[in-house]
């Protein structure tokens, strides 16, 4: 709202729809100018422009870096319903009034826009902006900012296919060869949407005299163009952390997740604006670079995921999860002290060595002091949680 210490009270720009909170392309973008006035006042033109922009703004040393992309613009004149007009077309507002000139018109089709957008050195806005024309007194101007939002279908073949990759680092220690870390790490798909979980598969092995820490993160990277130049800011969106792997040994991630956080879809299809994601896997290593194996990911729009799909593999992982651990971890049935908690000393000092199962008459015996069995260990004690991770190996 702009409101007027003069002659004119109100001057705003009101939606059909105030709740609703982002358009898409081909969607009507409808509403009404409000205008209320304190005295007589003669308005030559309303006219209602919808305007829809990417800009693009930072310092590069000295200079200045500036661009600008149109993919939005429209306008037309405003009229007042039952209301006399002059020969000129101009109008009379009088006080105690409250004047409605209607709007309404239709975004450009799916494809032609980019979504709204906000970062660092850049932004992505549409607005509709009223501008009140009166004789022999300045242009009075207000707008009403909207939010677009154009789908991604993350439901694509090439989306939905598996990728992976390998990577490996040889260590130096004051330039004597130290060993070498690799990893080896995959995932089901590309493309994902907000609160799904991304599965990792991955394999670290640590060759090199230092404890490593194998390490994985969701990666924004936010692309700016202007006057040539291109700008890059990258950011941490999410991250998670496994087990520290000591020299010799090797670590595996089954199914391991990271939760894609609440974000904006990728913007693929901007001229001097891109925001791209990856999922960085990578293993830490103390006085050396991180080895760094970067997965690009696409995120999409919310309601367009396949977070079906995402559902039951991980039911599917859970359960070979679940069978692994068992079979690994856990006998078939626990056993208990009951069972064998039975005096086994004889009236001689001399305990059977082994029991005589055909009823053989001899026996090897040997000497053994006394002893009791201790007491049943309490679950709470012997249970371990699984949380993905295989044992730690000794690299082969």
């Amino acid at each position: 709202m702009v409101a007027m210490a003069k002659r004119v009270k109100s001057f705003q720009v009101i939606f059909s729809d105030p709740s609703k909170t982002f358009y898409c392309g081909g969607e009507k973008v409808s509403g009404r100018v409000e205008v209320e006035v304190n005295e007589v006042t003669r308005v030559s033109a309303l006219r209602v422009l919808g305007l829809g922009c990417a800009k693009v703004e930072y310092a590069k040393g000295k200079q200045r870096c500036r661009q600008e992309a149109e993919y939005l613009r429209y306008e037309d004149v405003l009229l007042l319903d039952d209301h006399p007009t002059d020969s000129d077309g101009s109008v009379v507002l009088r006080p105690g009034n409250k004047y409605q000139y209607l709007f309404g018109f239709e975004l450009p089709q799916q494809g032609q826009l980019v979504s709204s957008y906000k970062g660092k050195f850049g932004y992505v806005q549409y607005c509709v902006k009223a501008r009140m024309e009166r004789p022999q007194q300045p242009t009075l101007e207000c707008k009403k900012s909207f939010e677009v939002e154009e789908p991604l279908d993350v439901n694509t073949p090439d989306l939905l296919s598996p990728t992976g990759g390998v990577k490996e680092k040889k260590v130096t220690c004051m330039f004597i060869p130290d060993g070498q870390v690799s990893l080896n790490a995959k995932i089901d798909r590309r493309g994902f949407c907000e609160g799904e979980d991304i599965c990792i598969n991955a394999k670290f092995e640590n060759t090199c005299s230092r404890i490593v820490v194998p390490k994985a993160a969701i990666i924004a990277k936010h692309t700016y163009q202007a006057n040539g130049r291109t700008k890059v800011f990258r950011q941490k969106l999410s991250s998670v952390r496994g087990n520290h792997i000591i020299s010799g040994m090797c670590d595996a991630w089954q199914g391991k997740t990271i939760r894609v956080p609440k974000i904006k879809p990728s913007m693929l299809g901007c001229n001097i604006i891109r925001v791209e994601y990856a999922l960085m896997i990578y293993i830490h290593i103390p006085g050396s670079e991180k080895l760094i194996l970067e997965l690009p990911l696409v995120i999409g729009t919310s309601g367009l995921g396949s977070r079906s799909n995402s559902v039951s593999s991980q039911d599917s992982l859970s359960s070979y999860a679940s069978q692994s651990w068992v079979s690994l971890r856990m006998p078939p049935e626990l056993p208990s002290y009951c069972d064998i908690a039975r005096d086994c000393r004889l009236d001689q000092p001399l305990t059977p060595l082994l029991d005589d199962v055909d009823g053989d008459d001899s026996p090897i015996f040997m000497n053994t002091p006394a002893f009791q069995f201790p007491p049943l260990p309490a679950y709470a004690e012997a249970e371990e949680e699984f949380n993905g991770n295989a044992r730690m190996l000794p690299v082969c």
